[in-house]
């Protein structure tokens, strides 16, 4: 299982190289560009798709709709900018409505991105997919499977690091980048040439009966999809090289001229060739053959086409574990979110994206239509209240706030219309959010609330005291200093003679470490307290070396050496459960050794 483990997801890396995994401005677009890029794929599609419903000759309207993208796109851009340098250490909507808004408006920009990257995941493979079914139509029954298999591919290469990720995403975005501008040059070099004469369905500026307010807003809402992805960047700011702020910026405003560039070509040429939305045949895929012929760049366009919105889903599996790991911080998520894994990304958040997502695949049976309105919902009330809490943030530190509020205040009205026009004519796709939020919040202050109360039981009191016992050799597991340390050390006293408080500590975690070691010696003097380092971020193999070195001491004496695991657990409904995850692992590893105890210390809480 572990030669397994090694061949899919590589060697464990060290603590220590940690900065070495940080990426530089092109490796960072290729890994956290490709969402925005991708929508280059569907965003126009969606705007047409809209105005088709009422007739072919309202695809004119596609212009202006894509004008208003663009002036969303620059604002956000501006905005995010803002952001990242305001927030070097990452965190993007949610810490900043934390911060500005209050806990409740953070947990809301933070539990809508959680459930939108697992849309993007969803929404990216699924548009994969239907591109390689355009291509290849006797793979039409199969999308949900071709996904599924997408899905886990991925989550196979973030799984490998960071590093591995951005240099295996560099040939398919770049790839992407460079065919779609081939498209737009050459289809531009046709249409100013005369090779491609006029076949708009309608000029502009046609009167087109039955346009209202109600359907060119519908379009807007739809195209808007294009920009889901543009906060990856200011949420990731910890991945880049230094200067990381300077670097993050670039990357987004690169980042922002490609997806402008594209969308912009793009919408143009299809209306100037007049291009309708078919049945299980993209857009963009008829453009490709508009402009490229049947020959070998159209299939190559089909081909990067897929891989861009295949690998698109990477950047939810970027961003969503860095967000977890903040809310995990925060105490609203497990902690286990805040662990690294042996390539030092945070494989729990990977894991937990990649099951998410192929739940969705299964319940929207990888239907792109149905999934992006509810994708643009959970997209748009974080951007709304990010914006909104620069503005908060800008009035707060007075000096020409206003200012710098110009482009916050613009994204802020933009995406709160767009909220607006998606909760009053697209209610039927997006309501399903409406009952997700309230019971992820519900889950935040639950899992908030019980770590409150198990700071609270744990903590300890004035009168916490050691007894002089006799006994054998035990090494007690520390990992602060708490109440349960403390009914542990009196046990350890009371059946051994010599006891060793050892604590394990990673080495990108020093400060904490020498913050236990001080309180431990405050409280406990004459108690010998061990650190041991581990470079891995493995609890067991430190442990396990530790005890066979003090073991083949004690055993000299024909001493015997008990590891003492203290743990608490929830109430007496789980009183027989006196084994944690760490203590079931030491189980196994020492299971061989001679002289050598395993004990668990129990500590019940109340409920």
């Amino acid at each position: 299982m572990n030669m397994l483990k090694r061949l899919l997801v590589g060697k464990p890396l060290k603590s220590a190289e940690n900065d070495g995994q940080k990426l530089n401005r092109f490796a960072a677009l290729a890994l956290l560009s490709s969402d925005a890029l991708s929508s280059i794929a569907y965003g126009t599609e969606q705007i047409v798709v809209v105005l088709v419903a009422l007739s072919s000759a309202a695809i004119w309207y596609s212009l202006p709709i894509a004008a208003f993208v663009i002036i969303l796109l620059i604002s956000l851009t501006l905005s995010y900018r803002q952001i990242i340098h305001a927030y070097p250490h990452g965190g993007g909507a949610y810490v900043v409505s934390s911060e500005n808004l209050g806990k409740n408006a953070g947990l809301v920009a933070g539990g809508s991105l959680l459930v939108d990257y697992m849309l993007t995941v969803a929404v990216s493979v699924s548009a994969g997919a239907e591109a390689i079914i355009s291509a290849i139509p006797a793979l039409s029954a199969h999308q949900v499977a071709i996904s599924v298999v997408i899905v886990l591919l991925i989550m196979m290469m973030n799984l490998r690091g960071l590093r591995e990720s951005a240099s295996l995403l560099m040939i398919p975005v770049y790839t992407f980048i460079t065919i779609i501008t081939l498209l737009i040059v050459f289809g531009f070099f046709k249409i100013l040439t005369g090779a491609a004469p006029f076949h708009a369905t309608a000029v502009v500026g046609t009167a087109v009966p039955g346009v209202t307010i109600a359907l060119i807003l519908r379009a807007f809402s739809s195209g808007s999809s294009s920009l889901t992805g543009v906060e990856a960047i200011s949420n990731a700011v910890p991945f880049f090289k230094r200067p990381r702020a300077k670097n993050a910026a670039s990357t987004l405003a690169m980042m922002a001229t490609i997806l402008g560039f594209f969308f912009v070509g793009i919408t143009f040429i299809n209306y100037w060739y007049g291009i309708i939305p078919e049945a299980e045949v993209t857009v963009l895929s008829q453009i490709g053959k508009a402009v490229f012929g049947s020959g070998f760049m159209f299939y190559l366009l089909q081909f990067s086409t897929a891989l861009i919105l295949a690998v698109a889903a990477n950047t939810g599996f970027s961003a969503f574990p860095v967000l977890a790991y903040n809310l995990s911080k925060d105490k609203f998520m497990p902690h286990m979110y805040q662990d690294r894994g042996d390539r030092l990304g945070y494989s729990n958040g990977i894991i937990t994206l990649a099951l998410g997502s192929i739940v969705l695949l299964f319940i929207f049976q990888g239907s792109t239509e149905r999934l992006i309105p509810l994708y643009s919902i959970g997209v748009f009330t974080p951007f709304a209240l990010s914006q909104t809490g620069m503005v908060v943030k800008w009035r707060r530190e007075g000096e020409k706030w206003l200012r710098k509020s110009i482009a916050n205040i613009s994204g802020a009205l933009i995406s709160y219309a767009i909220i607006a026009i998606l909760f009053v004519y697209r209610l039927a796709d997006i309501w399903p959010y409406f009952i997700i939020m309230p019971i992820l919040l519900f889950i935040f202050y639950k899992i908030n609330g019980h770590y409150k109360n198990v700071a609270e039981q744990l903590r300890l009191a004035p009168e916490a005291e050691l007894h002089d016992y006799a006994g054998n050799t035990v090494i007690v597991l520390v990992g602060n200093v708490t109440q349960v340390n403390i009914g542990a050390l009196n046990y350890a006293r009371s059946i051994g003679d010599y006891v060793v408080a050892m604590h394990v500590s990673l080495d990108e975690d020093l400060k904490k470490e020498q913050e236990i070691e001080r309180e431990f010696k405050q409280h406990f003097p004459d108690v010998r307290f061990s650190v041991v380092h581990s470079s891995y971020r493995s609890i067991e193999t430190p442990i396990v070396r530790y005890v066979e070195r003090v073991s083949n001491h004690a055993s000299q004496q024909n001493y015997t050496t008990t590891v003492l695991v203290p743990q608490f657990v929830p109430n007496k409904r789980w009183q027989n459960i006196l084994h944690n995850q760490t203590s079931l692992r030491l189980r196994l590893r020492l299971a061989t050794r001679k002289n050598i105890i395993l004990a668990t210390y129990s500590y019940n809480l109340e409920k």
